[in-house]
């Protein structure tokens, strides 16, 4: 088993840049297009950075669904909220990520990222504390339309 896992990440071709703008990236892994965000707050060398996400796939399964990794995990049952502008987004939330609840919810993000300048995340840590990943939406446009055009191909 970890053998033909292993075989299959040496196989998977490196992801191929599509698009970079502002602290915004797309990217395209093969089956998934993607376009990528970092959080304002710079990260420390122990923890990952906050990451916003918006994919897309070849098969159709996919189609702008956001998610993002926190920076600390999350506490259980804890509600993860995604903010862009001023309108507000209740995520599905697991560890240390949250994903978009749907197609509908996933259109309506994209269109606030289309017309605000910023996003944040907010959420509660496991010992309990609030912690809000901030993020610019300069790039965000470019970069979604570069994953989604990628994929849709």
């Amino acid at each position: 088993m970890l053998v033909s896992f292993a075989l299959a990440l040496a196989a998977a071709p490196a992801p191929r840049l599509l698009a970079a703008r502002d602290g915004w990236a797309a990217f395209d892994r093969g089956a998934r297009c993607e376009a990528v965000g970092r959080a304002l707050l710079p990260h420390s060398l122990d923890k990952p950075a906050a990451v916003l996400a918006i994919s897309f796939d070849r098969a159709g399964r996919r189609s702008g669904e956001l998610s993002v990794r926190l920076r600390r995990p999350l506490r259980p049952g804890s509600s993860v909220m995604l903010v862009v502008g001023e309108q507000p987004f209740d995520l599905v939330a697991r560890g240390v990520a949250a994903w978009s609840r749907g197609p509908a919810q996933e259109a309506a993000i994209l269109g606030a990222i289309r017309r605000s300048g910023g996003a944040r995340v907010v959420a509660r840590d496991l010992a309990g504390r609030r912690m809000t990943e901030r993020f610019l939406l300069a790039g965000a446009p470019t970069a979604i339309d570069a994953a989604a055009a990628a994929c849709a191909r």
